[in-house]
């Protein structure tokens, strides 16, 4: 079946709300309890485009959502600008299929494009899947916090993941007067 991925549409927000509803309500890749409204996912969408971060979704050749990607900064400091932290999630119904790792691809495209020095990933520890997908994009396990979320009445533990872009390089400098 033939895939496209594009930049996401003010139109596809609603099967991106659903997207995320239904990770948030059935499994522990978020770590929210409560479904989102269609304002959420708008106001979301609108703070992405305001920082100049994407948002990707895949379709299929119906133009139906199958998965959505994205990502902002990891922490809202300026000595963190280079450091972006990423979202992916793929339709129930399609998970399994090669979407998630086409949409990384991608989105790893655009974020060394964009300047970025590293990608971050942050995984309930128990998701193999998403730890595999990581793994096989050149991602690496830089940390374990365990207990230190709550979903579905039991603890949760963080893996932190992370990509370089440029091993190596030195960061750029800033007139710190300025």
């Amino acid at each position: 079946m033939p895939y496209h991925i594009r930049d996401a549409l003010p139109a596809d927000l609603p099967a991106i709300r659903d997207i995320y509803n239904d990770a948030v309500l059935n499994t522990t890749a978020i770590w929210n309890e409560h479904a989102v409204d269609l304002d959420n996912r708008q106001a979301w969408f609108n703070a992405r485009h305001a920082q100049g971060y994407p948002i990707l979704v895949i379709v299929d050749a119906d133009h139906q959502v199958l998965g959505y990607a994205s990502f902002g900064d990891w922490r809202p400091f300026d000595g963190f600008r280079h450091t972006v932290e990423h979202s992916v999630y793929v339709r129930s119904d399609q998970r399994g299929h090669g979407l998630g790792p086409r949409l990384m691809t991608v989105l790893i495209e655009r974020a060394r494009d964009g300047g970025k020095h590293v990608m971050v990933a942050a995984i309930e520890s128990g998701n193999a899947a998403s730890i595999r997908l990581h793994e096989r994009a050149g991602f690496v396990i830089t940390g374990q916090m365990p207990q230190v979320g709550t979903k579905f009445g039991r603890w949760l533990d963080l893996t932190f993941m992370q990509l370089t872009f440029n091993p190596g390089t030195a960061p750029p400098t800033v007139d710190l007067e300025s």
